[in-house]
């Protein structure tokens, strides 16, 4: 993870953050300009400007958007949120305390909703409320689970523009699409990235080392830009990768060589018109 922060660890804002990452040192939602990373900062101050952000039993954060006056529109770190897969882009939440911002997690964007509150001069306005999943509650999910479809028959231009429509978010994805939602996109890309591969490993070019209880070739989906391996991403940013591989790009000593011959291998993909999957499969 990006600055490899600890979660529950008290950090100092400038001298952690922004110094190391660049971004907007008051925002509560700072992208990064130069790094694949949006930061996002709550705590208890917001509600003098209308923002009550709060955690359900789940671990899910529902995040007030930015703007204080008027109501909230679709840009700037609003956006930043909403498209941080397309962008790809981590999101890394901090709690705002009296010592310094405290490490909550990465988490994924799951949908919006809009509701009427006060802004900060305590007029009634519309404003944006994201539903923001832990990136954690998907990453032992994700790895090794069976596939719900028989990629080796269905259509893979199908696949593919139902990863891209899964991992670009659109104007419809509000409070009526469920946080199941957010796994049903997941679901489309690592579905898309597998059977992109072939059977073979988009890493090192070798076959699958067995096959599944289903007769598909085993390989497991990587996020390319995270430590972790959970939540949606756009498919420009996710690599199937056999198990040694895919060790090798968390815990080798090469990571950030593999991290960018990985996007190579990826963008020379997804920038070549796709055939139907191979007999290997």
């Amino acid at each position: 993870m990006l600055g490899n922060y600890v979660i529950g660890k008290l950090y100092n804002r400038k001298t952690d953050i922004h110094d190391l990452f660049g971004g907007s040192r008051q925002s509560g939602i700072s992208p990064s300009a130069n790094h694949p990373v949006v930061f996002i900062f709550t705590g208890a101050s917001g509600a003098r400007h209308g923002y009550d952000d709060d955690w359900d039993d789940s671990g899910n954060l529902r995040y007030f958007g930015q703007g204080q006056v008027g109501d909230m529109k679709f840009i700037r770190g609003n956006s930043a949120i909403r498209d941080h897969s397309v962008n790809g882009k981590q999101l890394l939440v901090f709690q705002v305390e009296k010592d310094g911002v405290r490490f909550r997690g990465a988490y994924v964007y799951s949908h919006y909703e809009l509701v009427i509150a006060p802004d900060t001069e305590g007029t009634p306005r519309q404003a944006i409320v994201f539903t923001l999943v832990p990136e954690d509650s998907f990453a032992s999910a994700e790895i090794g689970k069976e596939i719900s479809i028989d990629i080796r028959t269905i259509d893979i231009k199908s696949l593919r523009n139902a990863a891209y429509n899964s991992a670009t978010p659109s104007a419809n994805s509000t409070i009526n699409n469920t946080v199941r939602t957010v796994y049903e996109r997941s679901a489309n890309v690592r579905e898309y990235v597998l059977a992109r591969a072939k059977g073979k490993c988009e890493g090192c070019s070798q076959p699958a080392p067995f096959l599944r209880k289903d007769n598909t070739p085993y390989l497991e989906p990587h996020h390319i830009r995270r430590v972790s391996d959970g939540g949606p991403d756009h498919p420009r940013y996710v690599i199937a990768l056999c198990p040694n591989c895919h060790r090798e790009a968390h815990f080798g000593s090469r990571i950030k060589e593999l991290q960018s011959y990985h996007l190579k291998i990826v963008d020379n993909a997804e920038s070549t018109d796709l055939e139907a999957p191979s007999d290997q499969l």
